[in-house]
């Protein structure tokens, strides 16, 4: 397996206002959304550019998390404690990759949508007063990637011949999580078994990782072997999770990925902002019609329906973000 393929987004952003306008003809995108398969379908990964995201907008967020995990300990302490790290700070020693023996060596901070309804039962997001430009970074880069996950996942629904919403209609209102991850540098007797993030794979639809301040993410190619991931500071990298592999009977894969520390690099941190697309926490995954049919041709069997927000719970309970409520 060679990396990821890359994939401009300019032609389908540019002739978005004429698709919702109503117009029908999707010509223009068929070759974008073909690589944009292709590639999804043989690694999981894609490289994008034309996604209208500004640089500076990842580097203002870069900025603000700097500062963020430059606070003392119990300070970041004082924006923790939401079940399952959904929102705000999760310290390190909390989140294990599944079958790996150790947690990874990170913190992380969340960051999810507004909450505008009191009916919402969807945690709302925390926001540091020692930070103030923090929320206004955030949200102005959780908006353009919110709005670049749909894209990608109408470019997919193109690729993979079906109606349009099946995916992008999945996200509106979804519980989309921007996760500021940070790596400290490793110190002289740290443990060799601790990974930066273990061999794992993202829970959700389509994972969107803005150019993080240094190397080391890897993906596993089918025979085993690793192959670095280099995203240029104009680019995103995106990558299947496990919910679409799940809605697509594994037509696109949830591929296996890890941080590690770059060649030299054991004395760098590193801050990285992935954002999470989830869809709304009521809609019911299902493998789709196109994919079920496939799959029972080739008498593979298909998981049941579950709730996303279901599926997300049994997820976070395997990577030690949510416990069990007490018996």
């Amino acid at each position: 397996m060679q990396g990821p393929a890359t994939v401009d987004l300019a032609a389908y952003r540019a002739n978005r206002s004429a698709r919702k306008a109503g117009h029908s003809d999707r010509s223009d995108i068929t070759s974008t959304a073909e690589a944009l398969c292709d590639s999804l379908r043989a690694t999981g990964f894609v490289v994008v550019t034309g996604h209208g995201i500004d640089p500076a907008q990842v580097q203002r967020a870069h900025r603000a998390f700097e500062a963020f995990f430059a606070l003392d300990p119990e300070v970041r302490a004082r924006y923790g404690g939401v079940a399952g790290g959904q929102r705000g700070y999760t310290p390190f020693g909390v989140e294990q990759a599944v079958g790996h023996p150790l947690p990874d060596a990170k913190e992380f901070f969340h960051v999810g949508p507004d909450v505008e309804s009191a009916h919402d039962d969807r945690p709302g997001n925390v926001w540091p007063a020692e930070v103030p430009g923090l929320r206004a970074a955030c949200t102005e880069l959780f908006s353009a990637l919110e709005r670049c996950a749909a894209d990608l996942l109408g470019v997919i629904e193109h690729g993979c011949d079906l109606p349009p919403g099946s995916l992008s209609d999945l996200v509106r209102d979804g519980n989309h999580v921007l996760r500021a991850a940070h790596y400290p540098a490793r110190e002289p007797g740290d443990d060799a078994r601790v990974l930066r993030a273990a061999p794992h794979e993202d829970i959700n639809l389509i994972t969107l990782l803005c150019a993080p301040t240094d190397a080391g993410l890897e993906i596993r190619a089918s025979d085993g072997r690793w192959i670095p991931v280099e995203i240029a500071p104009d680019a995103l990298v995106a990558d299947a999770g496990d919910m679409l592999a799940r809605i697509t009977a594994g037509a696109i894969p949830a591929t296996t990925h890890r941080v590690v520390d770059p060649p030299g690099g054991a004395r760098r941190s590193r801050l990285s902002l992935p954002f999470f697309a989830h869809p709304r926490p009521d809609c019911v995954l299902r493998v789709l019609d196109r994919f079920a049919d496939a799959a029972r041709i080739a008498d593979t069997p298909l998981p049941p329906p579950i709730t996303a927000a279901a599926f997300l719970d049994e997820r976070l309970r395997a990577i030690g973000l949510l416990e069990d409520a007490p018996a």
